[in-house]
C-alpha cells in the first residue's frame, strides 16, 4: 500500500517533476516551441506536418518521437519491474539522463538541432522510470494522468468514499514540482539560454548520488 512507502518517495517525485517541468519550459521556449517531456503535442504537430508537405519538419518530429522511445527502451532495459523497490538501478538511470542532457546541451549550444533528440531521449528515460502506487501509475514528466487520477479520487470523495491522503499528497508534490520547474526553467532560460540545462543535469547527478548512498545504508 502507498501508506507503507518511505518518505523519500515524495521528495524524489517532486525533484523529478521539477526537472521535467524545467526541461519542458526550455523546450517550449526554444525547441521549435514544442514540448519534449511528453509527446502528445509532438504527435499532433507530426500529423499536421504531413499536410504541409515539409519533409524536413516531418523528419525532425519523427526524430523527437523516436528519441523519446529509445530513452524509454533504455530505462526498460535497466529497470526490472514497474513497482517501486529500493536497490533498483534508479541511480544509473539518473546518471544516464544527466549524460543525455549534457550531450543535448553541447549540441544545442553549438547550434545543432540534434540536441533536441537527446533532450527528448532524456525525458523518455525519466518518464519510463514508472512506479505503480496503490493501483495508480505515476509519471513525472507530464501531469495529465496525475490530474485525471486526482480528479477521480476527489469525485469518489464527493460520493462519500475515503480519500487516500498519501496518494493525494504525492500527486500534489508532482504537480507543484512540475509547475515550479516550468517557472524556474523559463526564468533561467531567459538569462542563460541553453546553459540553463546545467540545472537539470546537476539535479539528476545529485539525486542519483543521494539515492545510491541511501540504498547502501538501508540495503
Amino acid at each position: 500500500m502507498i501508506s507503507q512507502l518511505p518518505k523519500w518517495v515524495e521528495v524524489g517525485a517532486f525533484i523529478l517533476a521539477l526537472v521535467a517541468g524545467f526541461i519542458n519550459a526550455i523546450g517550449l521556449l526554444s525547441f521549435e516551441h514544442q514540448s519534449v517531456s511528453h509527446l502528445s503535442g509532438t504527435a499532433t504537430l507530426l500529423g499536421a506536418s504531413l499536410l504541409s508537405f515539409s519533409l524536413q519538419k516531418t523528419l525532425h518530429l519523427v526524430g523527437v518521437l523516436f528519441a523519446f522511445l529509445l530513452g524509454s527502451i533504455l530505462s526498460g532495459f535497466l529497470l526490472h519491474g514497474a513497482s517501486l523497490k529500493l536497490g533498483r538501478h534508479y541511480d544509473t538511470a539518473l546518471f544516464l539522463e544527466a549524460v543525455l542532457l549534457s550531450i543535448s546541451l553541447g549540441l544545442l549550444y553549438s547550434g545543432s538541432f540534434y540536441g533536441h533528440f537527446f533532450a527528448s531521449a532524456a525525458c523518455g528515460l525519466q518518464n519510463a522510470i514508472a512506479t505503480t502506487y496503490s493501483g495508480a501509475i505515476v509519471r513525472t514528466t507530464h501531469v495529465t494522468g496525475i490530474f485525471t487520477d486526482l480528479g477521480i479520487m476527489l469525485g469518489k470523495l464527493l460520493r462519500g468514499q475515503p480519500l487516500d491522503q498519501r496518494k493525494a499528497k504525492l500527486f500534489a508534490f508532482i504537480i507543484i514540482g512540475f509547475v515550479s520547474g516550468g517557472t524556474l526553467g523559463a526564468l533561467l532560460f531567459v538569462k542563460y539560454q541553453f546553459m540553463a540545462l546545467l540545472f537539470p543535469i546537476i539535479s539528476c547527478v545529485l539525486l542519483a548520488i543521494i539515492y545510491r548512498e541511501y540504498a547502501k545504508r538501508c540495503g
